[in-house]
């Protein structure tokens, strides 16, 4: 881990300006900072991202903004000031990449809109987070990813049938907005390449959960068919459930492809029911679900983790373990990828975090540093940028910084 980007980054060479706050559209700038674009957050002198307080803490420091703020330079802007605003233009103009997420029409406000931004820099790709998009009858609408989860029919099915909706503990929706966010702004910038001019790109978070959910507007387009909640089950295969070992600890089996269905009645001893009609598809055995998690779970109910863990891997039949954090920290399978590593960090020392997302055998993504203080690197930013010591002290005095 070095301070400075390595130009075989396959970011390398791009600017980001992190605007956005709580959660898809700083997760989105991580995630290009990770690879190499240098990721500049923009913060209120005096409202940081309120990530910087979201759950626990050591010593003061949020942990939650070590890993959201990992990768990013951090500098304070008022932008709803004069200073504020002429400063941001400046750093548009170098910029290829701006994230925000303030409710449509809050840039305009400040005449920092499109227009204006465009005008500093023609090739610039303005990315705009919001829960419901720039326009329809819900657009001014306060968003958060809650939401989202509960509009797009995510809640709906999910939990268990006699029981209500279940949201997820976490950010299910702001995660997957960030990822396609990610991808959104390297589709607009290889627009760019070929056309040399920027765009808007527009993400709603309520669209993207939309997307992983699959298939269910098509259902209902042509069948009427709405799904419905079904706990652990699913109506497409069994077994498919959680179970429980003897030793208390949880398990869950899928039995996605025949052959694996077949293999774990052989393994539980009930190789009869592969012979009944109703086996042959994954629908049909979905609906005789009782009678196979019947069989399924009292076989595991009467053997320790280890031992239906080692079975399943015998029989090469699809099975893993529930596991906590603690689990996953010492997981080998995680260990061997390194998808847990350790970043040293100057406040708090050696840092456990998840690495960055994914592989890359010639030019592969790294975590420089953690999520850095409040401004930190304010005055080494706008210097850079060409500001003197006098017009940064005239910013600050003027509320700017």
């Amino acid at each position: 881990m070095t301070e400075n980007t390595p130009r075989t980054a396959p970011l390398h060479g791009l600017r980001v300006l992190d605007l956005a706050t709580l959660f898809a559209g700083p997760l989105a700038a991580t995630l290009l900072g990770d690879f190499g674009a240098e990721v500049i957050k923009v913060e209120h002198p005096a409202k940081p991202d309120p990530s910087r307080g979201h759950g626990p803490s050591k010593n003061g420091v949020g942990l939650w903004w070590k890993l959201l703020g990992r990768n990013k330079r951090t500098i304070t802007l008022n932008l709803s000031t004069p200073g504020g605003r002429a400063t941001l233009l400046r750093l548009a103009a170098t910029a290829d990449v701006i994230v925000e997420n303030f409710r449509p029409g809050t840039l305009e406000k400040w005449d920092l809109g499109w227009e204006e931004l465009s005008a500093a820099n023609p090739r610039l790709v303005l990315t705009r987070v919001t829960g419901f998009g720039q326009f329809g009858p819900y657009a001014h609408r306060p968003g958060f990813g809650t939401l989202a989860e509960a509009m797009s029919g995510f809640a709906a099915i999910t939990g268990e049938p006699d029981a209500p909706p279940v949201l997820p503990p976490f950010g299910l929706a702001d995660s997957i907005a960030a990822l396609a966010t990610a991808y959104a702004v390297m589709t607009a910038l290889a627009a760019r390449d070929r056309t040399g001019e920027g765009q808007v790109v527009d993400m709603a978070l309520i669209e993207p959960i939309l997307m992983v959910l699959g298939p269910q507007p098509l259902w209902y387009d042509q069948l009427g068919h709405v799904q419905e909640r079904t706990g652990n089950r699913s109506a497409n295969n069994a077994p498919r459930n959680t179970y429980r070992t003897a030793d208390g600890t949880w398990v869950a089996v899928s039995t996605s492809a025949q052959s694996i269905a077949e293999r774990v009645m052989r393994l539980v001893g009930r190789p009869e029911l592969i012979d009944e009609p109703w086996f042959a598809t994954g629908a049909e055995r979905a609906a005789h679900a009782d009678v196979l998690d019947t069989a399924v779970g009292g076989w595991i109910a009467a053997r320790s983790r280890t031992e239906v863990l080692a079975a399943f891997e015998k029989a090469e039949a699809a099975i893993a373990p529930i596991q906590d954090v603690r689990d996953v920290m010492a997981d080998p399978q995680y260990q061997a990828l390194d998808t847990v590593t350790t970043v040293d960090d100057p406040e708090l020392g050696p840092l456990r975090m998840q690495n960055v997302l994914f592989r890359l055998s010639a030019t592969p993504g790294a975590i420089r540093w953690a999520g850095r203080p409040h401004g930190a690197d304010t005055e080494s930013v706008l210097t850079e940028l060409g500001l003197t010591s006098t017009e940064l002290t005239a910013l600050r005095e003027a509320g700017a910084l």
